[in-house]
């Protein structure tokens, strides 16, 4: 065997030991053994290892069968962090997460209308800041920036972003050449189909679309356990999809996308013109004549009221929203569609009217069975999802694992 290919086995057998230990821990090394089918002079080598990193700890004795009592190993996802950094259209998030993707703590910068090279000085100050208020970074293993928009995932490239103005910047490089941490980047829906299924309700599901709803329209498509990507990075991009021939011009240059027609900005405009044309609703009674304090949490009261403006919009967006949808269902045949984003998130109205859409819709034998939710990792699934990036890559996980 060559040097390299005995290398290759003892990282993969380290990640099976490792990953069983996490998945079924506390566990023996005879029992890990005997399950992995590894010899017991390979696991305790490996476990020592685990052990002197920090990944794994002893937690007591377990139940003899006939002599001395085993020593119990168990997965340690407190010794170490990850940091996750989400560039959205509106806002930047930094968290610091342990090895089980649990948010530690986090902080949250609005970009207030920067674009291109800010938007990145803007993140790097951000990650500057948060650093500085950690512990130091000698237990980090990694960092995860999560960007809509076209990423090329190998080199670490987003390669095109048309609200923000990314346009071929070399994300991966700028953020390891500052922190010399070895770093991750992905689309954000991306990331966080692979957390769905991986940390949320959807471990039994092979093939997910995962759907964000909120300052764009993207999605994360999960294929036979393998992420989308498409040969340039950019399958996903639900929202540039024409849903009007005739509708306004798109920042990517196409005419009529869906995101354009149902995004945030596009509703927020809807309930202005409707409180400026003098239309009765609820939610002016709110903000008082200050359009600024009109945000989705309002929007989404007001449609649980059954204010009519909102109401009627919710009916637009769904429309719209599931005409792509069944589009994704006839194509994919997934088993479950996942919904987020300010706008679809803790919407039921809009996610009962999307479900009733697509099962009167979609083909019949490809909407059988078929699950449409809401996300299961609450508000902060996209920094779960920059977790899931990096746990992935660096153990190796399978996302069937429990």
């Amino acid at each position: 065997m060559r040097k390299g290919d005995l290398k290759l086995v003892q990282e993969l057998n380290r990640s099976i030991i490792l990953n069983k230990i996490r998945s079924q821990g506390p566990i023996s090394r005879i029992s890990l053994a005997k399950e992995c089918r590894i010899s017991p002079s390979t696991v305790a080598s490996a476990v020592q290892e685990l052990m002197k990193e920090g990944y794994v700890s002893e937690v007591g004795e377990g139940e003899s069968s006939g002599g001395r009592k085993p020593i119990l190993l168990q997965f340690a996802p407190d010794n170490h962090f990850i940091i996750a950094a989400v560039i959205t259209n509106s806002a930047i998030e930094v968290a610091e997460l342990n090895l089980d993707a649990n948010l530690l703590r986090k902080r949250v910068k609005p970009v207030e209308g920067q674009k291109g090279d800010e938007v990145i000085r803007l993140m790097t100050e951000e990650l500057d800041r948060f650093m500085e208020e950690g512990g130091g970074l000698d237990r980090c293993i990694g960092i995860a920036v999560t960007v809509p928009g076209v990423v090329n995932v190998e080199e670490g490239i987003v390669y095109y972003n048309s609200k923000l103005r990314l346009d071929n910047v070399p994300l991966k490089m700028i953020i390891e050449q500052r922190y010399g941490l070895r770093t991750w980047i992905e689309n954000d829906a991306n990331a966080v189909v692979l957390a769905e299924r991986r940390f949320g309700s959807w471990g039994d599901h092979q093939d997910l679309i995962y759907i964000v709803v909120g300052d764009g329209v993207g999605a994360g498509i999960l294929v036979n356990d393998s992420v989308l990507r498409g040969s340039r990075g950019g399958a996903g991009e639900f929202g540039h999809t024409s849903v009007s021939r005739s509708g306004i011009r798109c920042e990517c240059g196409n005419v009529g996308c869906l995101e354009n027609a149902i995004s945030w900005p596009t509703v927020y405009s809807k309930i202005v013109a409707g409180i400026s044309s003098g239309r009765p609703t609820w939610i002016n009674g709110q903000c008082r004549g200050n359009f600024s304090e009109i945000n989705p949490s309002l929007y989404k009261e007001a449609v649980r009221l059954g204010d009519p403006l909102a109401l009627d919009i919710n009916e637009e967006i769904a429309e719209h929203l599931s005409a792509g949808i069944v589009n994704l269902v006839n194509l994919f045949n997934p088993g479950a569609i996942i919904l987020d984003g300010c706008l679809a998130y803790d919407n039921p109205a809009l996610l009962e009217r999307v479900r009733d859409h697509v099962l009167k819709h979609a083909m019949r034998v490809l909407k059988d069975e078929i699950s449409i939710a809401q996300s299961s990792l609450g508000p902060d699934g996209s920094l779960i999802g920059g977790a899931a990036v990096v746990l992935r890559h660096i153990f190796r996980f399978s996302l069937a694992e429990g």
